[in-house]
């Protein structure tokens, strides 16, 4: 059985504050894209995982699945699984996140474990904090520290083309989160976005990683003006980066605009909806 495991961008991402645990809660839009991770189970008599294009620790999204529904559920889990990488990695596209939570659902088909929706939302959070929106999908607003998920209307997405543009280095959350410290929103300050629906005012959807990542990697800021000279409606970070993207009306201009970062790795994506 071969699975598909799709990447997010975040449309617009506000740090609220550190809780006491360590955590952050967060507002952002989350925009699942067609651009996949693919995940082969195999019937086997033992466990075994591997991971094909890229080289990913032992302890990982997917054997953090497969040892939380054997405890879980009381189980040996065996098969093998091969995942083959596509979503490039430390991107802020959430490709660890997404093969975790494919992996439990699948798991949970594959078995006939029955597993609620509830079930496997608990267990999605503690493999990561971007695991649980992978749970649903689709286009969401995500909140707390990513465990609560409310659909929106996001009528104006529908017919929009993303180019994901990769640059050669990534970004490590922990050390944009330790950054940004210094501009986290006065508890009194309640941040929203605007609705997704008749005209967007796309610059109110802010990332508040930008300004920290930009000043230690200029080169993003390079290819956010790039985006808008290429005729992008809206360009901005995925998550703490890497990646940068554009919002695109138009498949031709999106296809168009590719040409415009030739020494990058790119994409030309579109909304799961």
């Amino acid at each position: 059985m071969i699975v598909q495991s799709p990447c997010k961008v975040n449309l617009g991402l506000k740090i609220i504050n550190q809780r006491k645990d360590g955590y952050h809660n967060i507002l952002s839009n989350f925009i699942e894209l067609n651009l996949c991770d693919s995940i082969e189970f195999i019937d086997s008599n033992y466990s075994y995982v591997e991971f094909i294009g890229a080289n990913i620790p032992k302890d990982n999204t997917v054997t953090n699945a497969i040892k939380l529904i054997e405890n879980y559920c009381n189980i040996n889990i065996n098969h093998k699984i091969y995942i083959t990488k596509k979503i490039p990695l430390g991107s802020g596209l959430g490709g660890g996140s997404s093969n975790g939570a494919y992996t439990l659902k699948t798991l949970n088909y594959l078995y006939n474990l029955n597993m609620t929706d509830s079930e496997l939302f608990s267990l999605s959070k503690e493999i990561g904090s971007d695991v649980p929106f992978f749970m649903q999908g689709g286009i969401k607003q995500i909140s707390g520290t990513g465990d609560i998920i409310k659909s929106i209307n996001y009528l104006k997405l529908k017919d929009k083309f993303f180019v994901l543009v990769i640059p050669d280095f990534s970004v490590s959350t922990s050390w944009a989160y330790k950054k940004i410290k210094k501009h986290l929103q006065p508890l009194n300050i309640k941040p929203k976005f605007p609705p997704l629906t008749n005209k967007v005012d796309w610059a109110l959807f802010e990332n508040d990683f930008e300004q920290v990542v930009c000043s230690a990697y200029p080169e993003i800021l390079d290819i956010k003006t790039m985006f808008y000279d290429c005729g992008a409606l809206y360009s901005s970070l995925s998550g703490s980066g890497s990646t940068m993207f554009g919002i695109y009306n138009d498949m031709k201009l999106a296809a168009s605009a590719i040409e415009c970062f030739k020494d990058y790795h790119t994409y030309l994506v579109t909304p799961n909806v």
